[in-house]
């Protein structure tokens, strides 16, 4: 039996642009979400920092939950839990602004908030003690010393780890497509069940989503580059 290749027939037409259209949401979910992830990230990285304890209770709490429930049930959580809690004017209001990829944004966002977290957890636990020593000799509050001394180093520490779950939040996006999110696989499945063609529509997601992949792993190695150490290999 011979197989036939139609690679032609889900890229023409409207099949062209649903892929496009459901990249498009795709990139969006994820840099929304990323820097969501940042933003959490530093803040209860520095938190942790403090010796205030119930500030630590939190951020451990935080991490703790993220990195143990399954991030699909964390998006099935806000998407159906989270937003039936909420006045029924919000629901109206989120439900004509796509609250699919909202929900998607903040529930991806918070997950990954959490292995950033850790990322630069490890990269402040590589900076010598002399480095806050010297912070605080220079007259530095821990804001600033924070700011300008230890957050920079950390964040370069951490690069590596943090390029690999950036990716990894990137992927991560077509589980937006459990709760509707018209992101890239949500578009793929479209276009499958229209046109019957399954290994050619998975066939373009899989090269759009490794070629995405490699593109944001590409950014972390020059970033990384960027940003060595004189005198590290």
């Amino acid at each position: 039996m011979s197989m036939h290749f139609d690679l032609a027939a889900v890229l023409q037409g409207d099949y062209g642009t649903l892929f496009l259209h459901g990249l498009e949401t795709t990139v969006t979910i994820a840099v929304s979400a990323w820097i969501l992830a940042m933003a959490g990230g530093i803040v209860l990285a520095t938190m942790r920092m403090t010796e205030n304890r119930p500030a630590q209770w939190f951020v451990n709490t935080f991490v703790a939950y993220h990195r143990n429930v399954p991030m699909l049930v964390q998006l099935l959580f806000w998407y159906f839990g989270i937003s039936s809690v909420l006045p029924a004017s919000v629901q109206t209001f989120l439900n004509q602004y796509n609250s699919q990829e909202l929900f998607a944004i903040i529930a991806i966002g918070l997950c990954s908030a959490a292995y950033l977290t850790e990322d630069l957890r490890s990269g402040l636990r590589s900076i010598p003690k002399g480095q806050y020593e010297a912070s605080r000799a220079l007259g530095l509050g821990f804001v600033k010393a924070s700011r300008f001394v230890i957050l920079p180093q950390a964040l370069r520490n951490a690069l590596p780890s943090m390029v690999n779950h950036s990716v990894l939040l990137f992927k991560n996006t077509s589980l937006g497509m459990v709760i509707g999110a018209a992101e890239l696989t949500y578009a793929t499945r479209q276009i499958e069940n229209q046109t019957f063609l399954s290994f050619e529509s998975y066939f373009v997601a899989t090269v759009l989503y490794l070629a995405a992949s490699l593109l944001i792993m590409g950014a972390g190695a020059l970033l990384a580059r960027r940003f060595r150490v004189a005198g590290a290999r």
